[in-house]
């Protein structure tokens, strides 16, 4: 199972036998208080600040959120979006819970950018898929629905299920479809890292689709979250995630010593170069 985006000049593969794809995570606003208010006054020189230093560190995929209140989402995202666009040449995930601004984004979008995201609401599903469908992009659906995050790994297959079904339905193939299955921080139940985990596992064993995650919230409120964030990214993906959303400047080390451990680096080339270009810095 291959998912393919683009940009102008780049092509980005995500599947099982592929090194694991790193989504950089943080041009997004949520509880980073220099970026919303750069956003909120309308100045994107922090968003191409961001975006080269993602790229810089690893970064194969961007994703670009520019939620934050008093925005103007729909005139604000395709801004951000071009903005990137003109300054690394990666592809990229477009992130809003507005339809209208994911809309907007695509309109201007140039390549096959990933959508994030869809969910199992219904609602959701008939806004969002369509979208996929028409500018024929790629999308993340969670595994939540109008009751939330479930609690048992059964739910999340099927509402992953759901959304896989849905999206065939309407003609959008089943490799540009990306599921993640969603974290929640072990700090209020130790289980639900497991939980993730079961549920990444069946996905992936049911499906056969690609998997994403934002494995940081699993530490939200503990120490010394990038140690967490580390072990848990690493059992994530040999469990099968392939595009985990990540602040990539902190995790790629993992990451590849993750991909040469399951031997995704013919003869642990990329593990050695990234520890040359470590050493020369």
């Amino acid at each position: 199972m291959e998912t393919r985006v683009s940009s102008v000049a780049k092509e980005v593969i995500i599947g099982d036998e592929q090194p694991t794809v790193l989504i950089g995570e943080r041009i997004n606003p949520t509880g980073k208080k220099r970026l919303a208010a750069a956003l909120q006054a309308g100045d994107l020189g922090l968003v191409r600040e961001e975006a080269l230093a993602q790229v810089q560190a690893g970064a194969d995929i961007l994703d670009v959120n520019v939620g934050v209140l008093g925005v103007d989402q729909v005139a604000l995202l395709p801004q951000t979006v071009q903005a990137v666009m003109d300054t690394v040449d990666v592809p990229l995930c477009l992130d809003s819970d507005n339809p209208k601004a994911l809309e907007a984004a695509l309109k201007i979008y140039r390549g096959k950018p990933i959508i994030n995201s869809v969910t199992g609401q219904q609602r959701s599903l008939e806004e969002v898929l369509p979208l996929v469908k028409e500018y024929g992009a790629a999308v993340i659906g969670l595994t939540m629905d109008d009751e939330g995050i479930p609690e048992e790994a059964d739910r999340r297959v099927s509402i992953a299920r759901k959304i896989v079904g849905q999206a065939e339905a309407l003609g959008i193939p089943r490799e540009d479809i990306i599921v993640d299955c969603l974290t929640l921080t072990v700090g209020a139940d130790s289980t639900a890292g497991l939980l993730t985990i079961e549920s990444i596992r069946r996905v992936k064993t049911e499906l056969g689709v690609n998997l994403a995650l934002g494995a940081s919230n699993v530490s939200f409120g503990l120490p010394d979250r990038d140690l967490l964030n580390s072990v848990f990214l690493t059992i994530a993906i040999a469990a099968g995630v392939t595009c985990p959303i990540v602040d990539v400047a902190k995790v790629r080390p993992i990451v590849l010593a993750a991909d040469l451990a399951l031997g995704r680096d013919r003869y642990a080339m990329r593990y050695t170069e990234a520890y040359r270009q470590r050493q020369k810095r």
